[in-house]
């Protein structure tokens, strides 16, 4: 009985601020569903326990009071013997009254004893009952921090992939760069051709305009 109320006492002074911290670090709620399964196996030992010491509080009472009820019998009966004129029966019947007496005394003493552990139980039940709902309350809080703690942690590897350039995606990059200045190039080239032949074929159609007229002139002067 000692152990598990000094088991229950441990649990109910827990430090849950130390123990939410704890589970902050590992980034694991693990150490708070195991404090709970710890503190609920107790709190079930610790009602069986109270159910126990009850009873038997009850038990010692009724003993206390079956004995309290024969001792004001016998009182009545040693009376009466006395009054009758029978001191022999008398004196055993005295003799059983005060052996009643005690075993009610005891049975009394015992019952009030046992009625303060059942109280004492009851109490830390409360208390244990309590702190395990703070602590399933603290949970849930833990479960929704950790969440958002990913979700940062997510979105700042999403960030830093996007903003920071890896080994290979530098080299991907630099391959479409160069594709791209190639590109640039062939086009400007193209310009250039483009130029070319378009001065070509100026200078073609300039030549044939040449040699028409000379052509004509050649036909007029006769030399055809």
């Amino acid at each position: 009985m000692a152990s598990l109320l000094e088991k229950v006492n441990t649990l109910i002074s827990a430090n849950l601020h130390a123990l939410v911290d704890r589970a902050l670090k590992a980034n694991s709620i693990a150490v708070v569903d195991e404090y709970i399964r710890r503190a609920e196996d107790n709190l079930e030992a610790l009602e069986d326990a109270a159910a126990t010491v009850g009873g038997e509080a009850k038990t010692l009472r009724r003993k206390h009071e079956e004995y309290e009820e024969k001792v004001k019998e016998l009182d009545q009966q040693i009376d009466f013997l006395l009054k009758g004129g029978k001191e022999d029966l008398a004196l055993a019947a005295q003799s059983r009254l005060n052996t009643f007496q005690e075993l009610a005394e005891q049975y009394k003493a015992q019952a009030t004893q046992q009625a303060a552990e059942f109280q004492k139980l009851l109490d830390s039940r409360l208390k244990l009952e309590a702190k395990i709902a703070e602590i399933k309350q603290e949970r849930e809080k833990l479960v929704a921090m950790l969440e958002l703690a990913k979700s940062k942690e997510l979105t700042h590897k999403v960030v830093s992939g996007v903003a920071g350039v890896t080994s290979e995606e530098a080299g991907i990059g630099n391959m479409q760069e160069s594709i791209q200045r190639r590109l640039d190039k062939a086009t400007a080239q193209g310009e250039v051709d483009a130029g070319r032949l378009e001065q070509q074929m100026d200078d073609l159609l300039e030549k044939d305009k040449l040699a028409r007229q000379l052509a004509e002139r050649k036909q007029r002067l006769g030399l055809g």
